[in-house]
């Protein structure tokens, strides 16, 4: 399962990171946020305007804001 597809409020972890799917800069950001492989992580809210962009992520005790093409990039793993 991937991140954007994950229930509102189930915790998970991420398993593995296409990082291939996401800009060298942006995987930066990402890594220095904490989502990479291994984190735990939680989908706090989705966008309101057709549940699209952005997700609310919970990493640890931050929330972060991510764009759903991010999200499907993660492969996560029901804790």
């Amino acid at each position: 399962m991937t991140l954007d597809s994950l229930p509102i409020g189930q915790a998970a972890r991420i398993a593995a990171v296409d990082w291939a799917m996401v800009a060298e800069e942006e995987g930066q950001r990402l890594r220095a946020l904490g989502l990479d492989a291994g984190a735990k992580v939680a989908v706090a809210h989705r966008g309101i305007f057709g549940g699209a962009d952005p997700l609310a992520i919970t990493v640890g005790r931050m929330t972060v804001a991510l764009r759903r093409s991010h999200a499907r990039a993660m492969q996560v793993e029901l804790t």
